[in-house]
């Protein structure tokens, strides 16, 4: 119920706590002016406005498959944009709420305002988290792939756990998937996996998951109960721009076809549509099964082979830089990222960070943003102290 009197009416704990909230509501304005800063809104805006200037040209949808590109990429550039503004309006309307229940003398209102300053709060804290990337590649989308390692079924079964875990991160982030390889296991999980991942940041949140994970449990395919210790591996890479030339010559690649197996339903597995390519300079091997028609498919693959072709490029100069620091080690491909122990206790520790919590299934259940979060950290004063 209002009280006559404005501030007088209220009680003095109340009004303490509400001139402790507009002071809060100052420093979330305060916050948000650098995040402007820092996530460069105007240049993202020119950029938009580049990409609107460039749809409503004749003949913009001539090329499909370019327009497509453009469309989703502004889609994000959008998205990146919009989520200031709108915190922004948020945070007006706190202050506002304050200004009312103050000059009202309403203590009724002081759950409300409560709830509003926790879930500003949270949206600042998610972008600040965006703030921190600063590779140009963190805005893309991301291509993502799970192999096991050595051991056979257990490997295998830790691949889909694995791809499990990285699937249900992207639904709890509203990225969209699209499944471009699967092969399962003989007896379990996977013996590979290739997906696609779009959205806001794809790559740059999903980075942090490129490397050598290992499990220690007890094997539930072992009829003696031992413990076993199981490897996979997960590569991430992010589609390189049109402009940039990756050049592939036809000598350099092994196509092989098959039938595809897994997702894609029973008409894509009557013929073998399903292509295979084999980069013979670098052995590297990347495969695509989700479209029926094999030309398509051969399309896809090379622009997966041109990315982890780039990628490797980009690895090689950033090996150089860092064979030139000092007092710094470097996490490189290939090298064990992450443990995760079921038995004899629980635990998951991030080996780059030293993040790790006892919450294993919840990681599992794909609750990996605090190890995302601390690797964006982590990564930024690595290159800040280079």
């Amino acid at each position: 119920m209002t009280r006559p009197g404005g501030e007088r009416g209220l009680k003095e704990g109340s009004l303490l706590m509400y001139e402790e909230a507009a002071a809060q509501v100052e420093g979330y304005a305060e916050r948000l002016n650098e995040l402007r800063q820092c996530l460069k809104v105007d240049t993202l805006q020119e950029q938009i406005a580049g990409l609107e200037k460039e749809m409503s040209a004749n003949g913009f949808w001539d090329d499909p498959d370019h327009a497509q590109k453009v469309v989703k990429n502004l889609k994000n550039l959008k998205a990146i944009v919009d989520a200031p503004d709108a915190l922004s309006h948020e945070i007006e309307d706190a202050g506002v709420l304050i200004e009312l229940a103050q000059s009202e003398g309403d203590e009724s209102l002081t759950g409300e305002i409560e709830e509003n300053l926790e879930r500003v709060g949270k949206k600042l804290d998610e972008l600040e988290i965006t703030s921190l990337f600063n590779d140009p590649r963190d805005q893309k989308d991301a291509i993502v792939s799970i192999h096991p390692g050595a051991g056979g079924t257990e490997s295998c079964d830790w691949a889909g756990m694995l791809y499990r875990m990285i699937l249900r991160y992207c639904e709890r982030h509203e990225y969209d998937v699209e499944v471009l390889e699967e092969q399962p296991g003989d007896e379990a999980g996977l013996k590979s996996a290739t997906f696609t991942v779009s959205g806001p940041f794809a790559y740059g949140n999903l980075k942090s998951e490129a490397g050598v994970h290992r499990l220690v449990r007890i094997s539930p395919f072992d009829a003696n109960k031992r413990r076993h210790t199981s490897f996979a591996a997960i590569e991430v890479l992010a589609p390189i721009d049109e402009d940039i030339d990756v050049e592939v010559r036809d000598e350099d690649i092994k196509m092989d076809v098959y039938r595809s197996s897994g997702a894609g339903g029973q008409k894509v597995n009557k013929t073998s549509s399903a292509v295979r390519l084999t980069h013979l300079p670098t052995g590297m091997v990347v495969a695509c099964q989700i479209e029926r028609s094999q030309h398509r498919n051969r399309d896809t693959a090379m622009q997966m082979l041109k990315a982890k072709l780039y990628d490797m490029e980009v690895k090689k100069k950033e090996a150089e830089l860092a064979s030139q620091r000092e007092d710094q080690r470097e996490v490189n491909f290939g090298s064990q990222i992450r443990s995760y122990v079921l038995q004899p206790y629980q635990m998951v520790k991030d080996l780059r960070t030293g993040v790790e919590t006892s919450s294993v299934d919840r990681v599992l259940d794909g609750e990996i943003d605090q190890f995302v979060e601390a690797y964006l950290k982590w990564k930024l004063g690595a290159q800040r102290t280079s």
